[in-house]
């Protein structure tokens, strides 16, 4: 919208004059001085005819996501007049200049810093060309979550920049405008920084970028857990552990990581198993978040409890899982889910091990066996700490255990991992649903667990030995 008197009045008119209810509002002027984020609820008809309506007065934009902001440097002649041939020529071009900066040091030029708001792209280099015959000149690659020299556009660039990296879609880049400005409004009002806010998005983005291809390099561990049963463990530098148990030719994954490294998992699974795509083969989840889900499709059965179950079967509908039920939570897993291009699996090929829908009236909450080859796990629900059907398994005669996030052993990730693993508790406020909750969900494990040596495999770090 424009930046004048009046501006919000006008667009809450067309609501109001529709019957439409507006339900959230967030403007910060000091991110970005254009974008205001209205979220309304009304009848489809008077939602297409708000929209149609702040068409009308120029409020939406049809296509923002082509635009820019270029950064140029000029170095420019301290003498009256020079600047004058290069704002004739950005106005050739018909540039916005959105940032202007510049100050004489007595070196007889001075170097002149602009903005330039660029819809068309192409033209862009034509125009350093012409620029240049006037003056030496260099575009800035600057990072402006640090120093902010232009915020009239901050989404539409902050968007493209993390949907460039990520090959997203023009529907997701939008959506991921929309929730990056809502973890900014709640994480706001908690007396969280705007700019930290986006910088920890893009740092997230740019950290699953990074680790593609040939840079994607989990950390690998070898185990003998019973007589014929063993263990390769995968542990990614962002994402979910995945636990590989293998007993004669049979397999069982326990978590797959996020969706989007889906071809690098590939090529260590079809490495590790040189029959993988046609082996017997199985998954089960610990629990029902994003980057422990992302590859379910590549299991014909996947075991989980009935909560996760629910979460993952709700992800279909508007009310979305349990993570998207969590206000401080939501808008980071919807992020997750655009960013890692995580799509929720087959109802058909999810199998419920036990549990229930109904809360639990204990910490843990044995609820089953599982049984792979010779060893026999009991299956115990957490009460949702973490997230709501979380559960853990427990081999008493082998001593080993796989606890999913209950427990995580964070003090032995690699650099990667602990480097990733710092963004989602700033921009969730914690990673855990219930945090007092999920302490004490800690401990009660440890009980659970009993005297004596354990093996104990977390969602995330490596395998950490128990004298208890």
């Amino acid at each position: 919208m424009p930046d004048h008197v009046g501006a919000f009045l006008l667009a809450s008119r067309c609501f109001a004059a529709l019957e439409a209810n507006i339900t959230r509002v967030s403007y910060n002027k000091a991110v970005d001085t254009h974008t205001l984020f209205i979220e309304a609820e009304g009848s489809e008809q008077s939602l297409l005819e708000a929209e149609w309506a702040l068409r009308e007065i120029g409020y939406l934009t049809a296509s923002p996501a082509r635009s820019t902001v270029l950064l140029l440097e000029f170095y420019l002649r301290d003498v009256p007049g020079t600047v004058t041939a290069v704002l004739e020529l950005i106005q050739a071009y018909r540039f916005n200049i959105s940032y202007i900066s510049s100050q004489a040091d007595g070196s007889g030029f001075q170097r002149f810093k602009m903005g330039l708001l660029v819809e068309d792209k192409d033209s862009v280099s034509v125009f350093l060309r012409e620029a240049s015959k006037l003056c030496a000149v260099k575009v800035i690659d600057y990072d402006k979550l640090e120093r902010t020299f232009d915020n009239s556009i901050f989404y539409i660039s902050f968007a493209n920049e993390l949907a460039a990296r990520m090959e997203l879609s023009e529907e997701a880049r939008g959506e991921l405008v929309i929730q990056s400005n809502l973890v900014m409004q709640l994480l706001d009002e908690h007396g969280g920084s705007p700019h930290k806010t986006f910088d920890f998005i893009a740092k997230f983005g740019e950290a699953l970028a990074r680790y593609r291809g040939d840079y994607f390099a989990p950390r690998i561990s070898r185990h003998d857990l019973a007589p014929g049963v063993t263990l390769t463990l995968l542990e990614p530098p962002c994402g979910s552990n995945t636990a590989i148990l293998r007993w004669q030719d049979r397999y069982l994954f326990i978590d797959t990581g996020y969706a989007c490294y889906r071809e690098e998992m590939l090529d260590y699974l079809r490495a590790l198993i040189p029959d993988f795509d046609a082996c017997e083969k199985e998954a089960l989840i610990t629990h029902a978040d994003v980057d422990h889900c992302g590859l379910l499709d590549l299991f014909p059965v996947t075991h989980l409890t009935q909560k996760s179950f629910d979460s993952l079967l709700a992800e279909r509908t508007v009310q979305g899982g349990f993570r998207e039920r969590n206000p401080l939570h939501a808008p980071y897993a919807r992020i997750c889910k655009l960013l890692t291009h995580y799509h929720s699996p087959d109802p058909e090929r999810l199998k419920v091990l036990g549990g229930t829908s109904a809360p639990l009236t204990e910490l843990l909450e044995r609820i089953g066996d599982f049984s792979f080859g010779p060893m026999v796990f009991e299956v115990w629900e957490g009460a949702g700490g973490h997230l709501p059907g979380e559960l853990i398994l427990a081999d008493r005669v082998h001593r080993v255990a796989f606890t999913g996030d209950v427990y995580v052993n964070l003090k032995e990730l690699t650099r990667e991992q602990a480097a990733y693993n710092r963004y989602a508790p700033y921009l969730m406020t914690s990673v855990d649903t219930d945090p007092h909750l999920a302490a004490r969900e800690r401990e009660a494990l440890m009980a659970l667990l009993g005297s004596g040596e354990w093996t104990v495999f977390g969602g995330h770090g490596p395998a950490k030995l128990f004298q208890l």
